[in-house]
């Protein structure tokens, strides 16, 4: 081959790389924006899942909370009842006895 063809084919070769080279750019930068763009997606799916475990396990914590409050109330209630109903048993005994001590401090005192 004569050296003017030698240096056009390498002129040649040189410009294909060339365009290879730019048309492996183009490709990298289109492949790092997808990868961005397919990050960013992800990023907003679990943000939106987040969201939605956050708001359902605080729905869940509210109804254990309503839950527990209302046995804990029903649990008074009883307990007062019991308590009223012991007090209401005791009245009787209570007023005689305050009689009773009264009856002595007068008793005590002529």
């Amino acid at each position: 081959m004569a050296r003017p063809d030698v240096l056009e084919a390498v002129k040649t070769a040189e410009q294909e790389a060339d365009e290879i080279i730019a048309q492996a750019e183009d490709e990298r930068e289109e492949m790092i924006t997808d990868a961005r763009r397919e990050a960013e997606e992800i990023r907003d799916h679990a943000d939106t899942e987040a969201t939605e475990l956050r708001a359902e396990r605080l729905a869940a914590a509210r109804e254990e909370i309503e839950t527990e409050t209302s046995a804990i109330r029903e649990e008074g209630e009883a307990e007062r009842e019991t308590l009223a109903a012991r007090a209401a048993d005791r009245e009787e005994e209570v007023i005689e006895d305050i009689l009773d001590r009264f009856t002595e401090a007068v008793d005590a005192q002529t």
